[in-house]
């Protein structure tokens, strides 16, 4: 057995808080998520006010390598950028062919979901219970549709690694926001030439 850490063999998480007991959170705020939100102009206007965090991720890596596990605590907060709701920045897989688990633990949210291959997108509630599986070759997102903060845990290979620049440069052909007090998935291009 190769265990980097033997602490991490065994872990606490706090459903409610989103903590893992001795490991640090990578807090994400509105400044890093620029070019993320599709609404450009209210990004900038939320942002000339204030800088919230958006989200955070406890990230566990007790052994890399293939055939090993690792496992990310997500709390996502509630919030809008305009009509948007808060979501993370979103990824493929380094490894393309890596799937992941996300397991929803509490709040309300969703995850997206878009096939690298056709540009397919689909869209799965994130409730407590909730498990959604994500495909090889699949960017993914989570969004927070609720007003509490939305806690999950995404398991993946250790060995998957993080490609954000590729949604970088193209983001997600959807995007999830606010229509009369529902969430509405909506075309981006339509999105933005609606407003």
């Amino acid at each position: 057995m190769n265990i980097l850490d033997s602490r991490l063999l065994r872990t606490h998480i706090d459903v409610t808080t989103g903590r893992v007991d001795g490991v640090t959170p990578v807090l994400r705020r509105l400044s890093d998520l620029g070019g993320v939100f599709a609404d450009t102009a209210a990004y900038e206007s939320l942002l000339a006010v204030e800088d919230p965090v958006i989200y955070s991720v406890s990230t566990v890596e007790v052994a890399r390598g293939a055939r090993q596990l690792a496992y990310g605590l997500g709390v996502l907060y509630p919030g809008r950028v305009g009509r948007e709701f808060y979501l993370t920045r979103g990824h493929f897989h380094a490894e393309r062919e890596a799937a992941e688990f996300y397991f929803g633990l509490s709040g309300q949210g969703a995850l997206l979901l878009e096939d690298e291959a056709t540009g397919e997108s689909i869209l799965h509630a994130l409730l407590p219970g909730d498990a959604v599986y994500v495909p090889g070759r699949t960017a993914h997102r989570t969004i927070n549709t609720g007003v509490r903060p939305l806690v999950y845990l995404g398991v993946y290979p250790a060995d998957a690694g993080h490609d954000y620049g590729a949604l970088a440069q193209r983001n997600f052909a959807k995007v999830l926001v606010d229509c009369d007090g529902q969430p509405a998935l909506l075309d981006r291009r339509a999105f933005l030439t609606s407003r």
